[in-house]
């Protein structure tokens, strides 16, 4: 039986942060090499990750003989609300060149009070993966918040001022 969107639902996990949402988005976009898990990689010895501020842009990142390769595309950049990006992630973990095959990374930043925010980061649309979905949302349905917001979390604490 062929994999649907209905089968594979999304995996969402959050991160509360001591910093405005605008802080929050701009930590987020501006500093992926800090929050980004080490062992998620396509280069060899990564020395960069960009993440391109506009709709249709990429993010990419650069091993240090130059290699760039592409995660995905920005398909919403509503700064500071939220960041949507295709995930172009195959079988193996290696990357494919399709956003029509690639899921979504949808990044919400919610204000919950004075100077903080929520990080809500969504896995949707992981029907797109087709055979390997299952496995997909298994990987990434772990408790919250998961390495990744973990990891952006300390980036935030660590650059708090003193």
């Amino acid at each position: 039986m062929p994999t649907t969107h209905t089968t594979i639902p999304d995996v969402r996990k959050s991160v509360l942060v001591d910093i405005p949402a605008e802080q929050a988005f701009a930590t987020f976009v501006e500093r992926p090499m800090e929050w980004w898990p080490v062992d998620h990689v396509f280069v060899t010895d990564r020395r960069s990750i960009t993440i391109e501020r506009e709709v249709g842009g990429r993010y990419f990142e650069c091993g240090a003989d130059g290699t760039e390769i592409a995660w995905g595309t920005v398909v919403e950049f509503d700064a500071p609300r939220r960041i949507a990006l295709t995930w172009r992630v195959g079988p193996g973990w290696r990357p494919i060149l399709d956003d029509d095959a690639a899921s979504r990374i949808e990044v919400d930043f919610v204000p919950v009070g004075p100077g903080r925010t929520e990080v809500v980061l969504t896995h949707a649309q992981l029907h797109r993966h087709g055979e390997i979905a299952g496995f997909i949302h298994a990987a990434l349905d772990g408790p919250s918040p998961g390495d990744t917001l973990a990891q952006f979390a300390d980036v935030v604490r660590r650059h708090l001022p003193a």
